[in-house]
């Protein structure tokens, strides 16, 4: 008993177990004032900005990226990303992701990409905005050494705004935001005044949290565009109530290696197979969600889905099996499509 109480003692004494803990706690209180920003977010609109009165040729500043294609081309196709929890704002793209984005344009010549939603804000504005706690997500950012653990706050923040997305008192206000940026972010990239007659196509891929708050923003989408709705999964957790029965197709990219997005198939009851009832099951059933394995990817990091490291003794990277797999859906116009 000395020998057990002993070694709790010293696990108690090491710095990543007061991490932990710290990070139990902050996990704890957050959840009570989390909706709060959502609350005050949505007094100070007006019902245009809401999307209640939807203006979809409202004058937008232009995305400051230089998009990679042609503006006389038939631009009829929109790849919205929406990032993991880690992420601190929205133009925060790693390497790999901006590589697989960068390639899906060259690609697809009909297709643009928008790169500046931030899925953990109703606002659209990143952690070092005009917020009263700006500073402390600044300092966690940067962060290196041990403090570069305090990252997990970022974590922590953002993973409360994915509950919310996916909680049914507060969500669908939450969700109404996300997808007034995404209509806002689709504007400024590539005017939508500017749609060719045959229809829009619509891809949101996620990664992580970021695809629960795409399947939440769905459902006003579906009400505002004319378009086909598309998610993609990379890795990506959601429950199974949220934007299942508007979207056209839900494609699931999972790795061999990635226990994370085990994690929401337990914990959300309308993902169960007895629920038969919920939108999940039932885009499962009428062959509206797909699941995909990718390889050997884990949920984030050098092996990751946009990870640069190469595979093995080989030439390919983990993001280039990824980009890969995404280009094999049957999601693209033929004429652009390449193997």
């Amino acid at each position: 008993m000395r020998k057990i109480g002993g070694q709790i003692l010293l696990l108690l004494q090491s710095g990543t177990l007061k991490l932990l803990v710290l990070a139990g706690i902050i996990l704890l209180v957050w959840g009570t004032f989390a909706p709060v920003g959502t609350l005050v977010w949505w007094l100070s609109q007006s019902s245009e900005s809401l999307g209640i009165k939807k203006n979809l040729t409202k004058k937008l500043p232009r995305d400051n990226r230089s998009l990679k294609v042609n503006k006389s081309e038939n631009i009829d196709c929109y790849i919205v990303f929406l990032p993991g929890v880690g992420d601190f704002s929205a133009n925060q793209l790693t390497p790999g992701e901006e590589f697989f984005l960068n390639k899906l344009e060259q690609i697809h010549r009909n297709c643009v990409t928008v790169r500046d939603v931030f899925p953990y804000s109703a606002a659209n504005e990143s952690l070092g905005g005009r917020r009263f706690l700006a500073p402390l997500w600044s300092a966690a950012e940067k962060a290196d050494g041990w403090f570069s653990n305090t990252d997990v706050v970022i974590k922590i923040r953002n993973l409360w705004r994915f509950a919310i997305s996916a909680d049914n008192r507060y969500g669908d206000i939450y969700n109404l935001g996300i997808a007034d940026a995404i209509v806002d972010r689709m504007n400024a990239v590539y005017p939508l005044s500017k749609r060719p007659k045959q229809g829009l196509k619509l891809i949101l891929v996620g990664t992580s949290g970021g695809v629960q708050v795409a399947l939440g923003a769905a459902s006003y989408l579906e009400q505002w565009l004319d378009a086909q709705l598309i998610v993609v999964s990379i890795g990506g957790d959601f429950d199974g109530e949220k934007g299942f029965d508007v979207v056209d197709h839900v494609y699931q990219l999972v790795g061999c290696r990635d226990w994370i997005e085990d994690i929401s198939q337990i914990v959300f009851a309308s993902r169960w197979p007895i629920t038969v009832g919920s939108p999940f099951n039932q885009a499962r059933r009428q062959g509206r969600y797909t699941v995909l394995n990718t390889g050997p990817h884990t949920h984030s990091g050098s092996r990751g889905y946009f990870g640069t490291t190469k595979i093995g003794q080989g030439q390919t990277t983990y993001v280039e099996l990824t980009l890969k797999k995404v280009n094999k859906l049957p999601i693209w116009s033929n004429q652009n499509q390449q193997q």
